[in-house]
């Protein structure tokens, strides 16, 4: 256990923070989830507007710090190119 005030104040300031960005993978990952479900069930619609959710709650952990902006970039990329799979072969 630390003893001094600095190292008291740093292991609070690390629990915070553990919180937050648990928060945000957590919210990072369930949106994940939703979108992937939108493309197996084959709804283009539904996908599309899971999309873009999706897509904002990757931006938002890329400012919060949580995801790797090249990382963030990816998922996106891979996700659009599933929709867009879906939109042509639904067309």
């Amino acid at each position: 256990m630390a003893n001094h005030v600095s190292a008291l104040k740093r292991t609070r300031q690390t629990k915070r923070r553990t919180a937050h960005n648990r928060a945000n993978l957590s919210r990072i990952r369930t949106s994940l989830r939703a979108m992937r479900e939108a493309l197996t069930k084959g709804d283009a619609g539904a996908a599309q507007t899971q999309y873009r959710e999706t897509v904002s709650a990757l931006d938002k952990s890329v400012q919060k710090g949580v995801l790797h902006d090249n990382t963030a970039s990816r998922y996106k990329s891979r996700l659009n190119a599933r929709l867009k799979a879906l939109a042509t072969a639904k067309a």
